[in-house]
This record gives structure tokens, C-alpha cells and sequence, in this order.
């Protein structure tokens, strides 16, 4: 008797054990970073709680429900859109979104993701269609990026507000034509580049005219300037020269030796060569070369 006295001890502890550790597991949950847990008392939600950490619940009449408040990323399957000018269009876009109000999140989608983002994708192709049904092909192939995002994300977090939650970013990752008509939109936006690219450089090519008319009329009127300076310092010059050669030779012997030094200046540059010179006896040269030089 007393062997089986000690050997039930063991495993009463171990039942005990065990009883505790599951009322211990039954009255406490663990909150994580970017997470809610909502707690229901016979079904109903009575308090949600955000903050990480330990917490204590009532075991057997609260139980627990864990929402991740992390960013998602859902990639939305390819739609066709129609532009305000009816040319189809190929939206493919991504969506960023968080459950920013639990409460809401397990009253409208019981806190289900499928449904979320079935909800989402309904929401989000609406607000596109809704964003490039208001412009031309032209208009939205222009506002792609931050305009288009932006409106886009906005009109979606309007009507997502109600099912708590918030879509951070809806982005259109590919906006593509259909193929049959594709070549045509391509070809004319050509063709409106080459007209804006020859329209400017027709612009620039008369700037450029203007610009070397005014340059050419500038120097015009610098050359003859500069050509009227150069003839009146020439008149001055030959009127300086003459007063002073004047000057020079005011007196007759002054000019006598004026005419004997041209004279040897001029024979000097007939005599050169193999020459024959013929003078008049007049000449200054011929009264040189007989030495009258009265």
C-alpha cells in the first residue's frame, strides 16, 4: 500500500502541473509589435488592445482574436479602363494597405483578409476607373506617377474608411495600350514630339537670325566709325606733315637743300641696274651730275 501511495504522488503533481500551466495559458495572451488582439467575452468584443507585452484575460469566458496591423501588399489583377475620349486603357496596379480600425475591420470582414481584399480590389478599380473616365488618353499617359497615385489612393480611402481600413498606396505599376491600337498611339505621339521638337528648333534658327543681324549691323556701324576715326587722324597726319615740312623749309636755302636731297635720292634709285638714264638739263638730277646746284 504504501509503494502505490508513493508512486500516485508523482503523478498527481504532474496532473496538477498540468491543470495550472492551462489555466495559466487560458488567462493570459501575448500582444506583438503591429498587432491588435481583440478580446470577446461570450462572443462579443469587449476591449481591443494594441500594446505589446503580456496580458491577462478571464479563462473559459474571454477568448481571443489576433488582426496584424502590418502594411500588405495585394497586386490587383489587370483591368480594362475607358478614357473620357473612349480609348481603352490597361491598368495594372498594386495596393499598400493596413487595418487602421480594428473594431470596424471584424464588424464589416470579420477580420478576414480574402474578404478584405476582395472589398479593396472592388474599391480600388472603381476609383481608377472613376480617375481616367475624367481625362483624355492623352491627359492620363501625363499624369502618371504621383498625380495619378495620389487621386487614385485618395478617392479608394473614402470609401474603404468604413471597413477600418486605410489604403496607404494604390500604384499604377503598368499602364499599357491594347495591342490593335497600340502602333497608332505610338506613331502620333511621334509625330506631336517632331512637330513640338521642329517648332522649337524653327524658334531657335530666328533667334539665332536675330541675334547675327544685330551682331552684323553692330559691327557695321563699329567698322565705319573706326573707318571715319582712321581718315581723320590720316587728315590730320598729312596736315602735320606739311606744316611741318613747311616749317622745314621756309627760307630759300632750305629749300634748295630739300631739292638737292630728293634729287640724290631719286638718282640714287634710277642708278640701280644696268640702265640709261636720259635727263633734261633742267632736271634737278642732270644740275646734280654737273654740279649746278644754283
Amino acid at each position: 500500500m504504501e509503494k502505490k501511495k508513493n508512486t500516485a504522488i508523482p503523478i498527481i503533481i504532474a496532473v496538477l502541473l498540468i491543470v495550472f500551466i492551462y489555466l495559466v495559458g487560458s488567462a493570459t495572451y501575448i500582444v506583438h509589435q503591429n498587432e491588435y488582439v481583440t478580446v470577446r467575452r461570450f462572443g462579443k468584443i469587449v476591449s481591443i488592445v494594441s500594446e505589446p507585452g503580456l496580458h491577462i484575460k478571464t479563462p473559459f469566458i474571454e477568448d481571443t482574436q489576433s488582426i496584424s496591423g502590418k502594411i500588405v501588399l495585394y497586386d490587383i489583377p489587370a483591368s480594362d479602363v475607358i478614357t473620357k475620349d473612349k480609348k481603352s486603357m490597361i491598368t495594372d496596379t498594386y495596393v499598400l494597405w493596413k487595418v487602421s480600425d480594428p473594431l470596424k475591420y471584424v464588424q464589416t470582414l470579420n477580420a478576414l483578409s480574402a474578404r478584405a481584399d476582395e472589398r479593396i480590389e472592388a474599391s480600388v478599380y472603381n476609383a481608377t476607373k472613376n480617375a481616367i473616365s475624367s481625362m483624355t488618353q492623352d491627359e492620363v499617359i501625363d499624369a502618371r506617377g504621383e498625380y495619378l497615385t495620389n487621386l487614385i489612393t485618395e478617392e479608394a480611402n473614402a470609401d474603404m474608411n468604413g471597413y477600418g481600413i486605410t489604403i496607404v498606396q494604390a500604384q499604377i505599376k503598368a499602364l499599357d495600350l491594347p495591342d490593335d491600337n497600340k502602333n497608332a498611339v505610338y506613331e502620333r505621339m511621334i509625330s506631336e514630339r517632331n512637330n513640338i521638337a521642329a517648332s522649337y528648333t524653327a524658334q531657335g534658327d530666328a533667334e539665332a537670325q536675330k541675334i547675327h543681324n544685330e551682331t552684323d549691323k553692330q559691327v557695321a556701324i563699329i567698322k565705319a566709325q573706326a573707318e571715319k576715326s582712321a581718315a581723320v587722324l590720316e587728315a590730320e597726319g598729312e596736315a602735320a606733315y606739311m606744316e611741318t615740312l613747311s616749317k622745314a623749309y621756309d627760307t630759300e636755302d632750305k629749300a634748295a637743300f630739300y631739292s638737292y636731297i630728293r634729287g640724290l635720292d631719286s638718282l640714287k634709285n634710277s642708278l640701280k641696274g644696268d640702265k640709261t638714264i636720259i635727263l633734261d638739263k633742267d632736271s634737278e638730277l642732270a644740275k646734280i651730275l654737273y654740279g649746278n646746284f644754283n
